[in-house]
């Protein structure tokens, strides 16, 4: 769901946003056992925010070593300037 117009992001931008939301999807359906997965994507002040909600058994970020998806969501956001919270 786009909460706002998502017009004048770069490709590079564009690419990083989908890539990091799929790898999102993926990890919650694998490692949470999700069912339903909402993607969100809001434009800010030319700030773009990716939010990925599910109904998976989570997990504690600050008890678990970080995995390649995980860690590749963080590379590819840091790369144009941005982060990656997980909660």
């Amino acid at each position: 769901m786009a909460e706002s117009e998502l017009t004048g992001l770069s490709a590079a931008g564009e690419a990083a946003a989908y890539r990091i939301a799929q790898e999102a999807i993926t990890n919650a359906v694998r490692h949470g056992q999700a069912t339903e997965v909402r993607v969100g994507l809001a434009l800010d002040d030319s700030v773009l925010r990716v939010s990925v909600q599910d109904n998976g058994v989570g997990f504690h970020p600050w008890r678990t070593t970080p995995g390649v998806g995980l860690t590749s969501m963080k590379e590819r956001a840091a790369a144009l300037g941005g982060s990656v919270e997980v909660r």
